[in-house]
């Protein structure tokens, strides 16, 4: 039985939002709650007084730092933390598993703990399962962590596997050295973003006796997409009888979504790290109070606030504290959005048990989605010729220090082209290698590789659509490889674009766009059209929308289909002109495959609904998959056991991306059939 008692009290209709209670050594918790991040026995800049005021009810500490320093003596001697620092609430302590993730190069891992150097003496400290509880046990936490391993989201599938298979024997260790402590005990799912690892991982845990349950290793290079989704999975295989906390996240925006997911608890250093930057969240969005726009701003922070800094100060002020670097500004900002945290939980608990928690949800995401995109500066200097350079129109460049490449960033919308990795890269990975293109265009009739599904006739020229130009990355990297062969297969690309300053701006800039470095890009641009000297590459330029001029264009074999974005291009992402598409596609008798970039549940549902075939592709950056679609049913093995199967339907049952916005309720039953009876997802139909 769980030493929680916790009570599911209320769910929300047409969401899995819910709320809850339950009781602690140190009193009751009402659920969803945000708890304060105390690493080192204290909130940063603030007290418990002013802790208890904004509403902090669960305040959490690190086994890790408090083992360092003061260390366990101090915690027995002085009667465990509440004592220590004076406060008289829940604790939940972190085991110490986010350092290990977060210090790769200061520790040694072995099957029996971590070992690390201490920054505070620079001796080696073992943390193993034992000596992390241990730790809790002396800190007297009325909640305590598993030791866990996390790993990057981004991982291989195997690596993952290993480091959760790890945290499910050490969650057995940590469970054994309770003993018959009264503490509670939650331990943590791992698997990074993989839904067969998520899975296993919900299975081995919950058949031990924790009294809670964390979803751990997101917010950890996945993208927010991926992140919710993710959370949604994991929440889904939990118990609904014990609390489920989502480990480090995040924004108040996170929070929103993870609530909507099925999430109880949740903890974050955000609102007192970003306070100390200045940044404050409001009810009309996130402000930057170091701006100089709000230098003779005479009006409080947040007018539908009433914590004590936007009763007493203005911003004119907090700026001032902000920019002279004085510790109260950082303290009242703090004190601000601890308020603002602990008030959309209490908002949304309220929702839930009156029954508007999707009304609720639907409108506070745009208010949470806001930020004062205000210019700082109340002069307009003209910039200098290097710098007029790099822009053009509604585009601009810009450089990924860290990685060393440039891109192509859309002004009005904020969106990059090829944001995470160099755009070679990934045109290469995403487009060139997956795609085969190599071995489709070789005329060496003795490759392994070459099968009835990925050519045509030896004469027939291999056909590419290019959609999204953008700057030519995916075009380039396409000539690459037809360049690369002494005698390769005729080629036709067809490039679609609608905007071609993209491409004229990496053009005067092709010192930082090597792939550039050819006539062909040029020529296109200037005559919408080049061809090679052998005459066996042609590249022709459609300029227009893509919706309405692809159906004048000779059919592919390949699409790589790259739009800017689901902002700038959203018609190309629905499913009327996914119909159009597939429509069009089922002229030829060879099957069409496209390669995208996009797995977004959506985007992979509106595919299938109007009978595409599709499969997993490889991981992109951040993303942990992309997406191939198939104009009819692959022939080739490989590519069939790529396919989507049952357990993406069950994601996808569980999604809120399930229907298109658009969709009427009258609607929904037809669009579940199209896809449930779709044969991909019924093997005996074409195996």
């Amino acid at each position: 039985m769980s030493r929680l008692n916790f009570i599911l009290e209320a769910e929300a209709p047409g969401t899995k939002a819910r709320a809850g209670r339950f009781t602690t050594l140190h009193g009751e918790v009402s659920t969803p709650i945000f708890m304060p991040v105390g690493t080192q026995a204290t909130v940063k800049a603030q007290n418990v007084e002013t802790l208890k005021s904004v509403g902090s009810r669960v305040l959490l500490a690190n086994t890790y730092h408090l083992l360092l320093r003061p260390g366990a003596e101090v915690f027995r001697k002085l009667g465990g933390i509440h004592r220590f620092m004076n406060w008289d609430g829940p604790v939940l302590t972190d085991s110490g598993g986010f350092q290990i993730f977060s210090l790769p190069n200061a520790r040694k891992m072995t099957e029996e703990g971590a070992v690390f150097r201490s920054y505070v003496d620079g001796q080696n400290v073992m943390l193993s399962p034992e000596i992390s509880i241990e730790m809790q046990k002396a800190i007297g936490s009325d909640i305590m962590m598993v030791l866990d391993e996390c790993v990057p989201s981004t991982v291989e599938h195997w690596e993952a596997k290993r480091a959760m298979e790890v945290t499910h024997r050490w969650a057995k260790r940590s469970l054994n050295a309770r003993g018959d402590s009264l503490q509670s005990m939650f331990g943590i799912v791992q698997g990074a973003c993989f839904e067969d690892l998520r899975k296993q991982s919900a299975e081995v845990l919950t058949q031990l006796p924790f009294d809670g349950f964390a979803i751990g290793g997101l917010a950890v290079g996945e993208t927010k997409e991926e992140r919710n989704d993710f959370c949604e999975l994991s929440a889904s295989f939990l118990p609904k009888n014990l609390p489920r906390y989502l480990m480090g996240v995040g924004t108040p925006l996170d929070l929103l979504e993870a609530v909507h997911r099925g999430v109880d608890m949740f903890d974050c250093t955000i609102p007192t790290e970003l306070a100390q930057r200045g940044v404050a969240f409001t009810s009309i969005g996130k402000l930057q109070l170091h701006r100089a726009v709000y230098k003779f701003e005479d009006s409080v922070l947040d007018e539908n606030c009433d914590c004590i800094c936007c009763k007493d100060y203005s911003k004119a002020y907090l700026h001032h504290l902000i920019k002279s670097d004085e510790v109260l500004g950082w303290q009242l900002l703090a004190i601000h959005n601890l308020y603002f945290y602990h008030r959309l939980m209490s908002e949304m608990r309220s929702s839930i048990f009156n029954g508007k928690f999707l009304s609720y949800y639907t409108e506070k995401k745009d208010s949470l989605s806001q930020s004062d995109n205000v210019n700082p500066s109340h002069h307009i200097l003209k910039p200098s010729k290097a710098v007029r350079k790099r822009s053009l129109g509604d585009y601009e460049i810009i450089e990924n220090e860290e990685k060393g490449y440039w891109s192509v960033r859309q002004k009005s919308s904020g969106e990059v082209m090829h944001s995470v990795n160099s755009p070679v890269e990934e045109a290469k990975k995403l487009y060139i290698d997956q795609s085969n293109l190599r071995q489709r265009i070789s005329s060496d009739s003795s490759d392994p590789e070459k099968s009835a599904f990925l050519y045509n006739d030896e004469t027939d020229p291999i056909v590419i659509w290019d959609v999204g130009l953008g700057a030519a990355t995916n075009a380039m990297a396409a000539l690459g490889c037809f360049e690369e062969l002494a005698n390769p297969k005729p080629m036709r690309l067809i490039s679609f674009e609608s905007d071609l300053d993209p491409l004229r701006l990496a053009l005067k800039n092709n010192g930082r766009f090597p792939h550039l470095f050819h006539k062909a890009p040029k020529e296109v641009l200037e005559k919408s059209f080049w061809k090679s000297d052998s005459e066996n590459f042609t590249w022709k330029l459609v300029l227009g929308d893509f919706a309405t001029t692809f159906s004048r264009e000779e059919s592919p074999d390949v699409v790589f289909y790259d739009p800017f974005s689901f902002k700038t291009d959203s018609i190309l992402w629905k499913p009327e002109f996914f119909s159009m598409l597939f429509s069009y596609f089922q002229t030829r008798e060879k099957t069409v495959s496209l390669y995208t970039y996009s797995a977004a549940t959506g985007v992979r549902a509106a595919l299938l609904s109007v009978g595409f075939w599709v499969g997993r592709g490889v991981g992109s950056g951040p993303k942990s998959e992309t997406t191939i679609a198939y104009s009819k049913c692959p022939e080739g093995i490989e590519e069939k056991e790529g396919l989507l199967g049952k357990e993406w339907l069950g994601r996808w049952e569980r999604s809120d991306a399930r229907y298109p916005a658009e969709l009427s309720n009258e609607n929904k039953a037809d669009w579940d059939n199209r896809i449930l009876i779709h044969p991909q997802f019924h093997k005996d139909l074409y195996l």
